[in-house]
């Protein structure tokens, strides 16, 4: 017989535990912010860091691998190319962002 009896509401007091909606969008926001640059932002920028150290420090007779996977030897040296002798006699020219890393002294040798 509760359909005849309405119920009783407290007025006023707000329910302990409860977040202000705006609040709670902003922490949302914040946080999927901090997971953005911690995950993939910061990585990625170290990454690139790294990249453009192992360019500037490319010097004639170093032996590195390029991102096509080519093993060579450095021969000469430009602002935006690099030339690599393959084998010998054999030379090609790469763009030096190309270069993926710097190998071991001798590494071509013992392959």
């Amino acid at each position: 017989m509760s359909f005849f009896i309405s119920p009783a509401y407290a007025e006023g007091a707000a329910a302990a535990g409860q977040m202000d909606p705006g609040l709670f969008n902003v922490i949302f926001l914040v946080g999927f912010g901090l997971i953005f640059y911690f995950f993939m932002w910061r990585p990625q920028s170290k990454r690139a860091k790294e990249h453009r150290e192992l360019l500037g420090n490319l010097s004639k007779g170093d032996e590195v691998l390029t991102a096509g996977g080519v093993l060579g030897k450095v021969v000469k040296l430009n602002d935006d190319y690099v030339v690599l002798e393959v084998s010998e006699g054999v030379e090609l020219t790469f763009q030096k962002a190309h270069v993926a890393a710097a190998l071991p002294k001798g590494t071509l040798k013992s392959i």
